[in-house]
């Protein structure tokens, strides 16, 4: 597997996996770089209340090709003020 260069492939769940067997991706998205070269490998979690048999071939996982921006980061003393979110985490937009 070679992703092309300014690219980025993330591993996804089948939603059909999920509705009918409980089958989805553990670490869902997976982030495969355009430097990895190799097989790729899925994490599978089984959500489900029965045992989930995987045959060679099965399509377990769905890879879509994305285009990546990479930012250089920039040290400073002071991060400019944020409009309505500042430092409350998760949740305190108020949505």
């Amino acid at each position: 597997m070679a992703i092309p260069d300014g690219m980025a492939g993330l591993v996804v769940p089948r939603s059909g996996n999920a509705l009918r067997m409980g089958l989805t991706v553990a670490n869902a998205p997976g982030l495969i770089d355009c430097g990895y070269r190799g097989e790729l490998q899925v994490i599978l979690i089984n959500l489900g209340d029965s045992p989930v048999a995987i045959a060679a071939g099965d399509r377990i996982a769905q890879l879509v090709v994305v285009p990546v921006a990479l930012g250089q980061a920039m040290e400073c003393d002071v991060l400019p003020e944020s409009d309505g979110r500042g430092t409350g985490g998760f949740g305190s937009s108020g949505r």
